[in-house]
């Protein structure tokens, strides 16, 4: 086999959502500092679309490239590259990276509990464990503090008319619905209609509403529409079903461990969440995270949370990704039946 590149990959999931990550065969991107590195990759575009774009990827698959830390707390650091964004962090593809790093032997696994700390373009986020047997059971990660921004607004979205929404950050950026509200049960057979009316009702946002981070103020777009079923009570906190759409049109498949400290945020400016409750969040195929306020803060003069969130991962394969020098498309390709392409 001839090939002008070879990138190394360990395939992951997190409760459903693919999170592969590249081990090798990319240098890191030039910048001072992650989130420059980060800059460059979406701006670059090269290699997301050598990962992401099919023949090799596609819009089910998120990607990230490990990286030397810029933070000298940091044990491992990370790139998130989403099939539309390149964000400042996520939850599943965190529990992800902390499973390959473990699972592969890339850092060192103590049993009962391995702590580390990865750093995200968004910032330091503290990881928790849980091993047994050479394998990381289940991963706690504390993640970005996150806030709610805007309550309960009226948004117009063509062919539905005006609904109501929240706006929020939970180390990426939503607009929340009322799933109910929508005529919407959150169930597998509704994939593809949650699917493009979340992409349809995040475009209405980032026109009527928008978003700004009060101090990463690069960050000024709502990424993603969660549709959230109704909230029942436990003995610890809270339980409730989900659905987020991820541009260009797709349902993650995990609860979407941003979307869970958003949502959490939301609840705790409302008044319906306290320090030290917990949030049970199940997606759209029944998997599930557990969400837990640890303390709150601020993040410019903004009211936040810090949240943790907790989840599994399993390493599915690995891969030597390569590019023939006479492929005529070497850095893929994307139709608009799947991506959404407009």
């Amino acid at each position: 086999m001839r090939s002008t590149k070879v990138i190394h990959v360990v395939s992951c999931h997190a409760e459903g959502e693919v999170g592969d990550v590249i081990v090798g065969g990319v240098a890191p991107p030039p910048g001072a500092t992650l989130w420059e590195q980060r800059t460059h990759i979406a701006r670059d575009k090269s290699v997301r679309n050598f990962v992401l774009n099919e023949p090799r990827g596609g819009v089910f698959r998120h990607v990230n490239l490990l990286v030397p830390p810029k933070h000298p707390d940091a044990d491992a650091a990370f790139i998130i590259m989403e099939p539309e964004d390149t964000p400042p962090m996520s939850g599943s593809n965190s529990i992800c990276v902390a499973t390959v790093l473990l699972d592969s032997g890339i850092l060192p696994m103590h049993e009962p509990v391995t702590n580390l700390v990865l750093e995200a373009p968004g910032g330091l986020v503290r990881v928790r464990v849980n091993c047994r047997n050479g394998k990381a059971e289940r991963v706690f990660v504390q993640n970005l503090p996150s806030f709610a921004d805007r309550l309960d607004v009226p948004l117009e979205v063509e062919g539905i008319g005006t609904i109501r929404v929240d706006t929020a950050y939970g180390g990426d950026s939503f607009v929340v619905v009322d799933a109910a509200a929508l005529g919407f049960a959150i169930e597998t057979k509704e994939a593809a209609d949650l699917a493009r009316l979340g992409v349809r009702i995040t475009d209405a946002a980032n026109e009527q509403i928008g978003f700004r981070h009060p101090v990463n103020t690069d960050w000024t777009h709502i990424s993603f529409c969660a549709f959230c079923g109704p909230m029942t009570r436990t003995e610890q906190g809270w339980a409730g079903r989900s659905a987020v759409a991820i541009q260009p049109g797709k349902i993650d498949r995990s609860p979407t461990g941003t979307a869970v400290s958003a949502r959490m945020a939301l609840m705790a400016a409302k008044g319906q969440m306290q320090v030290g409750e917990t949030f049970e969040a199940e997606s759209i195929i029944g998997s599930r995270f557990t969400g837990r306020i640890v303390r709150t803060e601020t993040v410019g003069d903004q009211p936040a949370i810090v949240p943790e969130i907790g989840g599994r991962g399993w390493v599915t394969g690995t891969h030597q990704h390569m590019l023939d020098p006479d492929d005529p498309w070497p850095e893929g390709y994307k139709l608009g039946d799947t991506w959404g392409v407009r």
